[in-house]
């Protein structure tokens, strides 16, 4: 049987260059009390974290090879949205068994997204219990040039990258909530299990953008996020906001619930001045990606009380909807 720290040991402690380097630059992971980490010169450090909780955000039959995958992107996402680079990593769970091949799978998952981000397990816990999984991530970003939700200016354009609503769909289709046909079903599955953090767009928007955040609880509820931080109102064509193909294939009342009130997204929201139309595009261009543009920042309207989304359709007709984001303490 599996001990606690025969279990780190074979699954979590990684004995690549990496950690070699690491130690090398007077860095310190895995083995110690604490981890030593220090970002590179000019910088300062980005840090967040997030927590998967069973049958809150994850439902108990998920492979375990896309749950290690999504546990580290929910949270590089969050680096992508600052425009900070990633370097490390820390992992707390609880289990309710040592299941070897489980821990395999998860594993893998966790250290091939590692990998292609060069971000390292410098540390964490592990203890019997309900399915619980805690990462805390560590990037770098120049103070300048971190995204900042707080940044937006009035005439900014409102800009999202890839397509919205997938995830939400998917989530829609395993409650059966609706139906979609197999190949549809499995890109939505995709969409929901496995997000890709959008770290190499985040970066490129340093210097480009205002404000930015990435779209972990809806549309809706996020870019309000920016707006309140930023004293500002805005402005959004919801016939604007991108979608797959799959998605458009579901009714437009489940497309218009899934684009602007799903979550799990993980795609970047963000600001940017009208001038910067064409550096977006290029930054968007240079990562593979595509970005859209939804709508405009506009100032605060003097008699109300907090920030408004100001929501439209394509020929400008002024919609009336009731939209929030996900939140953790009520059901979608």
């Amino acid at each position: 049987m599996l001990s606690e720290f025969s279990l780190i040991d074979r699954f979590f402690t990684r004995r690549a260059t990496a950690q070699s380097r690491r130690q090398q630059d007077g860095e310190l992971g895995i083995g110690d009390d604490c981890a030593l980490l220090s970002p590179p010169p000019g910088e300062m450090m980005a840090i967040s974290t997030d927590m998967l909780v069973e049958g809150r955000h994850f439902f108990a039959d998920v492979d375990p090879e896309a749950l290690g995958h999504k546990t580290l992107a929910v949270n590089l996402s969050d680096l992508a949205a600052m425009g900070a680079q990633p370097q490390a990593f820390t992992l707390a769970f609880s289990l309710p068994k040592a299941d070897e091949a489980w821990l395999a799978a998860f594993s893998n998952g966790l250290f091939t997204l590692a990998d292609r981000y060069g971000c390292d397990l410098i540390g964490g816990d592990t203890t019997s219990g309900p399915l619980n999984l805690c990462i805390t991530v560590f990037g770098s970003v120049p103070p300048q040039l971190a995204l900042r939700r707080d940044a937006a200016q009035p005439g900014d354009d409102i800009w999202v990258s890839g397509t919205l609503g997938d995830a939400r769909a998917g989530l829609g289709v395993q409650r059966g909530e609706w139906s979609a046909s197999a190949d549809d079903a499995a890109t939505f599955r995709r969409a929901l299990e496995r997000p890709e953090p959008r770290v190499a767009l985040g970066r490129a928007l340093r210097g480009v953008a205002h404000a930015a955040l990435d779209l972990s609880d809806g549309l809706a509820g996020d870019l309000r996020h920016i707006l309140e931080r930023s004293g500002l109102d805005a402005k959004v064509d919801v016939d604007a906001v991108p979608r797959s193909a799959a998605l458009k294939r579901l009714s437009p009342d489940i497309q218009r619930r899934c684009t602007l009130a799903g979550g799990d997204d993980y795609e970047l929201c963000f600001t940017a001045p009208v001038a910067a139309r064409e550096k977006v595009e290029t930054a968007g261009h240079e990562v593979d990606l595509a970005v859209t543009r939804i709508g405009t920042i506009s100032d605060l309207q003097a008699e109300a009380d907090r920030p408004v989304i100001n929501w439209h359709d394509a020929a400008g007709k002024p919609l009336t909807l009731t939209l929030q984001g996900f939140d953790h303490f009520h059901a979608d």
